[in-house]
């Protein structure tokens, strides 16, 4: 892959780096599974790749989004729904791997 968006962290860094071509790029922009990944460092320079942080955008850039957003119909893929007092097995699943989508904790 030429560029690759990353926010999952240590459990995919490995895989990144060797998904990435000579001279790609990685744009780094969250660590959800840890923020301490081990890095092979003759892959990064011997294959000249880039790692770039990014965090988040504007105010006006994130009206921006939301508008998109709902002109198109665009939602998230919500996997599962946890009640405020269940948020330790919210974290469970998470932790597993086992979910697709995000994981939504409702506070009604």
């Amino acid at each position: 892959m030429d560029v690759v968006f990353e926010n999952v962290g240590a459990a995919v860094w490995p895989d990144v780096l060797k998904a990435l071509v000579r001279g790609g790029r990685l744009v780094v922009c969250g660590a959800t599974s840890g923020d301490q990944p081990g890095a092979d460092l003759r892959r990064l320079f011997i294959r000249q790749l880039q790692v770039i942080g990014s965090t988040l955008g504007t105010l006006g850039e994130m009206h921006q989004l939301l508008a998109f957003c709902q002109q198109h119909g665009l939602r998230p893929v919500i996997g599962e729904t946890f009640a405020l007092e269940d948020v330790p097995a919210a974290f469970d699943l998470m932790e597993s791997g086992r979910q697709f989508g995000k994981i939504a904790i409702s506070l009604d």
